[in-house]
């Protein structure tokens, strides 16, 4: 694999002399995690959503209404829709602050990564204890550790009700355990990693779609067809498969690889679902596909994944940044869109570049860029960061599981790969060498 700078992303990727690299960004990244750390142990672990508008009872049944009847839908939701674009704060009289596992998973990887950059044993502690929010927050009712959303989610194929299973959370509460379970091996930890395993593997269903791929539920009572919800089990069955030497996960896992490699467009680009009908392509879902296939590969080398994430860089450099080389939100909207850029697209932004910027050089441009447009635009004075740019103003709402998390997660990585970095340069000078270096280890 290797840099993917032609045409349109070529234009678009031109680095600035004024961007600093990893190391000059450090200290700032540091200054601005500390800051959020203090903001946190503040601010409290709950919080506000973008689905708070539709959590509660009026804000459900309005969204229900307008999957079912456009028009009247429409009429239904544009209350919602005028607080999200113009008065973000509304949604506090629509519903509750609540605690949100994903987000929990991420901020023990983050305060885990910050363990690895400082070595501070107090952001140990603090990822442990985010650990031990997650082992309270497990769905009640399923016999095996499982992970969703505390809110009934109004979807455009019905509501799923909170504290169903989700595969699209479940698997960073597996990383998360399985990332403090490496630094600090416990037989708790293990215990639960091996619960997840079997959770994804028993309760998430399979659904044949070709002779070598099978799509998968979100829930365990859906009937599949999303590609990244396939991405993510195929990951984390893949990654079980190596910590329990079981192979019987990675038979499950390469059929659900091969679903998502067999969904990819010929320009490379990935739909949100196979269903015919939510056929949009956005940022943040295409970064975790192809999160997901560099672990796989990473793991495995399974070259598939390799071929498909040339294919798939080539586009996301090429339609997914604007003409200011940051994040967009889509390839092209599939609706009226309320903001013009996204914090969580600029974590998964991070985290993508930082998982493939060695094989793919173009990325470590696009790092730069969004680390440093970060620490200019997104850190509010309070130690927070904004949620959205809107088309006027900003939306300044914390919102724990749509991108202050993912976020902090993503700068923590960054930090601890700059220090590893750093290191790695020293003991080159020390011996006198002067090979190149990458510019990022992989992470898995």
């Amino acid at each position: 694999m290797g840099p993917l700078l032609t045409g349109k992303s070529k234009m678009n990727l031109q680095r600035s002399s004024r961007e600093p690299g990893p190391t000059q960004s450090g200290d700032r990244v540091a200054g601005v995690l500390t800051s959020f750390a203090e903001w946190l142990n503040a601010y409290g672990e709950t919080s506000w959503d973008y689905q708070s508008f539709f959590a509660g009872r009026l804000g459900g049944r309005a969204k229900a209404l307008y999957y079912r009847r456009r028009l009247a839908g429409h009429l239904a939701v544009a209350p919602m829709i005028f607080f999200e674009a113009l008065l973000p704060t509304g949604r506090r009289l629509f519903h509750r602050r609540m605690r949100f596992p994903i987000a929990d998973a991420h901020f023990a990887m983050g305060f885990a990564f910050l363990y690895e950059a400082t070595g501070q044993a107090s952001h140990l502690q603090k990822a442990v204890h985010f650990l031990d929010e997650l082992k309270q927050s497990r769905c009640p009712g399923f016999r095996e550790y499982c992970w969703g959303y505390p809110f009934n989610w109004v979807t455009r194929n019905g509501v799923i009700p909170a504290g169903t299973p989700l595969i699209t959370t479940t698997p960073y509460a597996y990383e998360a355990f399985l990332q403090l379970y490496n630094l600090h091996p416990q037989d708790e930890w293990r215990g639960i990693l091996s619960s997840i395993a079997r959770h994804a593997a028993r309760d998430i269903k399979d659904f044949l779609t070709t002779e070598k791929g099978s799509s998968c539920s979100y829930t365990p009572f859906d009937k599949g067809g999303v590609v990244n919800a396939a991405a993510y089990r195929a990951f984390l069955l893949t990654s079980a498969s190596r910590v329990f030497s079981d192979e019987s996960y990675w038979k499950i896992a390469e059929r659900n690889l091969y679903f998502v490699l067999e969904s990819q467009r010929a320009d490379g680009s990935w739909f949100y679902a196979m269903d015919g009908v939510r056929d949009f392509i956005d940022h943040y879902h295409s970064c975790f596909v192809m999160k997901a296939l560099a672990k796989i590969y990473k793991l495995t080398g399974h070259k598939a994944c390799q071929e498909a994430l040339s294919n798939g860089i080539k586009y996301y450099l090429e339609n997914l940044f604007d003409k200011d080389g940051l994040p967009k939100p889509f390839a092209r909207a599939p609706r009226l869109t309320v903001y013009k850029r996204e914090l969580y697209d600029c974590a998964e932004c991070v985290n993508l570049c930082l998982l493939l910027g060695d094989e793919f050089p173009a990325l470590n441009i696009v790092l730069a860029r969004v680390v440093t447009h970060v620490l200019d635009s997104w850190v509010q004075p309070d130690g927070s960061f904004r949620s959205r740019k809107l088309h006027l103003g900003w939306d300044n709402v914390p919102m724990h599981r749509w991108g202050q998390s993912q976020m902090f997660r993503s700068l923590a990585f960054y930090l601890r790969e700059s220090h590893r970095r750093s290191s790695s340069n020293a003991q080159v000078a020390s011996a006198g060498r002067c090979e190149a270096l990458p510019l990022f280890p992989q992470h898995s």
